[in-house]
Protein backbone atom coordinates (compact mmCIF):
# COMPACT_ATOMS: atom_id res chain seq x y z
CA UNK A 1 0.00 0.00 0.00
CA UNK A 2 2.67 2.39 0.74
CA UNK A 3 4.23 1.65 -2.40
CA UNK A 4 1.44 2.23 -4.66
CA UNK A 5 1.02 5.81 -2.66
CA UNK A 6 4.37 6.25 -3.14
CA UNK A 7 3.85 5.87 -6.75
CA UNK A 8 0.59 7.69 -6.91
CA UNK A 9 2.53 10.28 -4.66
CA UNK A 10 5.79 10.67 -7.60
CA UNK A 11 2.77 10.71 -10.34
CA UNK A 12 0.91 13.61 -9.27
CA UNK A 13 4.63 15.72 -8.85
CA UNK A 14 5.53 14.68 -12.31
CA UNK A 15 2.56 16.35 -13.43
CA UNK A 16 2.56 19.07 -11.34
CA UNK A 17 6.25 19.26 -12.86
CA UNK A 18 4.44 19.51 -16.57
CA UNK A 19 1.60 21.60 -15.98
CA UNK A 20 3.92 24.51 -14.35
CA UNK A 21 6.86 24.23 -17.03
CA UNK A 22 3.46 24.51 -19.53
CA UNK A 23 2.43 27.69 -16.87
CA UNK A 24 6.06 29.54 -17.54
CA UNK A 25 5.50 29.07 -21.41
CA UNK A 26 2.73 31.13 -21.27
CA UNK A 27 4.27 33.54 -18.67
CA UNK A 28 6.52 34.16 -21.51
CA UNK A 29 3.18 35.88 -23.71
CA UNK A 30 2.84 38.76 -20.64
CA UNK A 31 4.60 41.68 -20.94
CA UNK A 32 7.87 42.57 -18.82
CA UNK A 33 8.06 44.97 -16.01
CA UNK A 34 11.14 47.54 -16.73
CA UNK A 35 11.85 44.94 -19.66
CA UNK A 36 13.46 42.26 -17.98
CA UNK A 37 11.10 41.95 -14.81
CA UNK A 38 8.65 38.84 -16.26
CA UNK A 39 5.52 37.59 -14.46
CA UNK A 40 6.07 33.51 -13.86
CA UNK A 41 2.10 31.80 -13.17
CA UNK A 42 4.27 28.61 -12.16
CA UNK A 43 4.29 29.52 -8.41
CA UNK A 44 0.46 28.94 -8.13
CA UNK A 45 0.77 25.31 -9.15
CA UNK A 46 3.96 24.49 -7.18
CA UNK A 47 2.12 26.59 -3.87
CA UNK A 48 -1.03 24.38 -4.62
CA UNK A 49 1.25 21.17 -4.85
CA UNK A 50 3.03 22.21 -1.27
CA UNK A 51 -0.38 22.09 0.22
CA UNK A 52 -1.47 18.25 -0.69
CA UNK A 53 2.52 17.10 -0.05
CA UNK A 54 3.50 19.39 1.80
CA UNK A 55 6.82 21.87 1.83
CA UNK A 56 9.44 19.64 0.18
CA UNK A 57 7.12 18.97 -2.76
CA UNK A 58 7.60 22.71 -3.88
CA UNK A 59 11.29 22.35 -3.53
CA UNK A 60 11.37 19.41 -5.99
CA UNK A 61 9.34 21.15 -8.63
CA UNK A 62 10.69 24.47 -8.01
CA UNK A 63 14.24 22.82 -8.66
CA UNK A 64 13.09 20.45 -11.29
CA UNK A 65 10.76 23.03 -13.45
CA UNK A 66 14.04 25.79 -12.83
CA UNK A 67 15.82 23.84 -14.63
CA UNK A 68 14.16 22.66 -17.54
CA UNK A 69 13.53 25.84 -18.01
CA UNK A 70 16.88 26.83 -17.45
CA UNK A 71 18.23 24.21 -20.20
CA UNK A 72 15.51 25.03 -22.80
CA UNK A 73 13.85 28.82 -22.81
CA UNK A 74 15.97 30.28 -20.60
CA UNK A 75 18.31 33.24 -21.62
CA UNK A 76 19.85 34.05 -17.92
CA UNK A 77 22.06 31.34 -17.27
CA UNK A 78 22.83 30.26 -14.17
CA UNK A 79 22.02 33.36 -12.18
CA UNK A 80 18.74 33.34 -13.61
CA UNK A 81 18.01 29.40 -12.24
CA UNK A 82 19.35 30.38 -8.58
CA UNK A 83 17.16 33.69 -8.85
CA UNK A 84 14.02 31.30 -10.08
CA UNK A 85 14.11 28.82 -7.68
CA UNK A 86 14.57 31.37 -4.57
CA UNK A 87 11.41 33.59 -5.74
CA UNK A 88 9.44 30.35 -6.04
CA UNK A 89 10.09 28.90 -2.88
CA UNK A 90 9.83 31.57 -0.66
CA UNK A 91 6.94 31.87 -2.24
CA UNK A 92 5.67 28.44 -2.01
CA UNK A 93 7.51 27.06 0.89
CA UNK A 94 6.38 29.11 3.86
CA UNK A 95 2.58 29.24 2.64
CA UNK A 96 2.66 25.03 2.16
CA UNK A 97 4.75 24.79 5.98
CA UNK A 98 1.54 27.15 7.51
CA UNK A 99 -0.78 25.34 5.47
CA UNK A 100 0.52 21.79 7.17
CA UNK A 101 0.03 23.05 10.35
CA UNK A 102 -3.39 24.68 9.81
CA UNK A 103 -5.08 22.80 7.47
CA UNK A 104 -8.59 25.23 6.94
CA UNK A 105 -9.12 28.35 4.37
CA UNK A 106 -7.77 30.76 6.77
CA UNK A 107 -4.52 29.09 7.05
CA UNK A 108 -4.26 28.43 3.14
CA UNK A 109 -4.84 32.28 2.87
CA UNK A 110 -2.42 33.17 5.88
CA UNK A 111 0.31 31.00 4.19
CA UNK A 112 -0.44 32.54 0.85
CA UNK A 113 -0.36 35.94 2.17
CA UNK A 114 3.17 35.06 4.57
CA UNK A 115 4.77 33.73 0.63
CA UNK A 116 3.81 36.45 -0.85
CA UNK A 117 5.38 39.38 1.79
CA UNK A 118 8.09 36.52 1.97
CA UNK A 119 9.16 36.59 -1.30
CA UNK A 120 8.91 40.20 -2.26
CA UNK A 121 11.32 41.12 0.82
CA UNK A 122 13.44 38.31 0.20
CA UNK A 123 13.57 39.32 -3.57
CA UNK A 124 14.55 42.53 -2.34
CA UNK A 125 18.07 41.40 -0.84
CA UNK A 126 18.41 38.53 -3.71
CA UNK A 127 18.10 41.63 -6.28
CA UNK A 128 20.39 43.61 -4.81
CA UNK A 129 23.30 40.85 -3.87
CA UNK A 130 22.72 38.44 -7.71
CA UNK A 131 21.34 40.97 -10.14
CA UNK A 132 24.09 43.06 -10.74
CA UNK A 133 26.00 39.91 -11.88
CA UNK A 134 23.80 38.44 -14.79
CA UNK A 135 22.37 41.81 -15.79
CA UNK A 136 25.95 43.70 -15.78
CA UNK A 137 24.80 46.91 -14.30
CA UNK A 138 26.49 48.42 -11.44
CA UNK A 139 24.50 47.47 -7.38
CA UNK A 140 24.09 51.37 -7.57
CA UNK A 141 21.69 50.93 -9.87
CA UNK A 142 20.38 47.96 -8.79
CA UNK A 143 19.41 49.89 -5.52
CA UNK A 144 17.86 52.72 -7.38
CA UNK A 145 15.58 50.29 -8.46
CA UNK A 146 14.34 48.31 -5.68
CA UNK A 147 11.44 50.15 -4.05
CA UNK A 148 10.02 51.86 -7.46
CA UNK A 149 10.30 48.49 -8.96
CA UNK A 150 11.46 45.46 -8.06
CA UNK A 151 9.18 45.84 -4.36
CA UNK A 152 6.13 46.10 -6.28
CA UNK A 153 6.63 43.83 -9.26
CA UNK A 154 6.89 40.94 -6.73
CA UNK A 155 4.14 41.81 -4.48
CA UNK A 156 1.91 41.91 -7.76
CA UNK A 157 3.13 39.04 -9.05
CA UNK A 158 2.72 37.17 -5.77
CA UNK A 159 -0.78 38.64 -4.93
CA UNK A 160 -1.73 36.79 -8.58
CA UNK A 161 -0.19 33.83 -8.24
CA UNK A 162 -2.12 34.11 -4.74
CA UNK A 163 -5.53 34.67 -6.31
CA UNK A 164 -4.68 31.99 -9.16
CA UNK A 165 -4.07 29.34 -6.35
CA UNK A 166 -7.08 29.99 -4.31
CA UNK A 167 -8.78 29.86 -7.58
CA UNK A 168 -7.57 26.52 -9.07
CA UNK A 169 -6.85 24.57 -5.19
CA UNK A 170 -10.25 23.24 -5.31
CA UNK A 171 -10.81 21.89 -8.43
CA UNK A 172 -7.14 20.83 -9.01
CA UNK A 173 -7.67 18.40 -5.54
CA UNK A 174 -10.87 17.48 -6.70
CA UNK A 175 -9.88 16.04 -10.13
CA UNK A 176 -6.91 14.21 -8.75
CA UNK A 177 -9.55 12.73 -5.93
CA UNK A 178 -12.05 11.62 -8.64
CA UNK A 179 -8.63 10.12 -10.40
CA UNK A 180 -7.84 7.84 -7.45
CA UNK A 181 -4.48 10.20 -7.08
CA UNK A 182 -5.22 12.26 -3.75
CA UNK A 183 -6.83 10.81 -0.84
CA UNK A 184 -9.82 12.16 0.80
CA UNK A 185 -8.06 13.20 3.54
CA UNK A 186 -5.51 14.87 2.30
CA UNK A 187 -7.02 18.23 2.27
CA UNK A 188 -9.14 21.00 4.17
CA UNK A 189 -12.75 20.08 4.53
CA UNK A 190 -12.86 23.96 5.27
CA UNK A 191 -12.60 25.00 1.86
CA UNK A 192 -15.99 23.32 0.39
CA UNK A 193 -17.77 25.85 2.94
CA UNK A 194 -15.66 28.83 2.50
CA UNK A 195 -14.95 28.45 -1.44
CA UNK A 196 -17.54 30.43 -3.15
CA UNK A 197 -16.95 33.86 -1.34
CA UNK A 198 -13.05 33.14 -1.78
CA UNK A 199 -13.56 32.12 -5.09
CA UNK A 200 -15.90 36.01 -5.81
CA UNK A 201 -13.09 37.48 -3.76
CA UNK A 202 -10.17 35.83 -5.58
CA UNK A 203 -11.94 36.73 -9.35
CA UNK A 204 -11.91 40.62 -8.36
CA UNK A 205 -8.66 40.92 -6.56
CA UNK A 206 -7.30 39.06 -9.64
CA UNK A 207 -8.89 41.16 -12.48
CA UNK A 208 -7.43 44.44 -10.26
CA UNK A 209 -4.00 42.69 -9.82
CA UNK A 210 -3.63 42.07 -13.38
CA UNK A 211 -4.71 46.05 -14.24
CA UNK A 212 -2.06 47.13 -12.15
CA UNK A 213 0.46 44.92 -13.50
CA UNK A 214 -0.61 46.37 -16.62
CA UNK A 215 -0.04 49.50 -15.62
CA UNK A 216 3.24 48.57 -14.05
CA UNK A 217 4.57 47.02 -17.42
CA UNK A 218 3.38 50.48 -19.40
CA UNK A 219 0.47 48.39 -21.43
CA UNK A 220 -2.29 50.57 -19.83
CA UNK A 221 -1.21 53.98 -18.59
CA UNK A 222 -3.03 56.64 -16.35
Amino acid sequence: MKTKLNVKKISVIGMFCALAFCAVLLGKLVPNVAGFLSYDPKDALVVIAGFIFGPLASVIIAVIVSFIEFITISGTGPWGLLMNIISTCAFSVPAAAIYKRMRSMRGAICGLVSGVFTMAAGMMLWNYLVTPFYMGVPRAEVASMLIPVFLPFNLVKGSINLALALLLYKPIVTALRKAGFVPKGESAASFHAMYLPVLLISLLALVLLVTLYLILTGTISL
